[in-house]
């Protein structure tokens, strides 16, 4: 579990990934910054950006 300012960070992963055990990754997000890591290995650093960086992020995807 990390902790951001004394609150567990509450991970999830993308509805549209599978049970399957595959590559994904989950998210964590708090009032300025989004966490990502690696699902399959939870105990190795995980990368933080801001929201809205984030955000940017996820459009920029959306529409490749």
């Amino acid at each position: 579990m990390n902790i951001e300012n004394g609150t567990p960070l509450d991970w999830f992963k993308s509805s549209y990934s599978g049970d399957e055990g595959g590559e994904c990754v989950e998210v964590a997000v708090s009032e300025r910054i989004v966490h990502v890591r690696d699902s399959k290995d939870v105990t190795r650093p995980h990368l933080t950006v801001g929201r809205a960086d984030w955000t940017r992020f996820v459009r920029y995807v959306a529409t490749s």
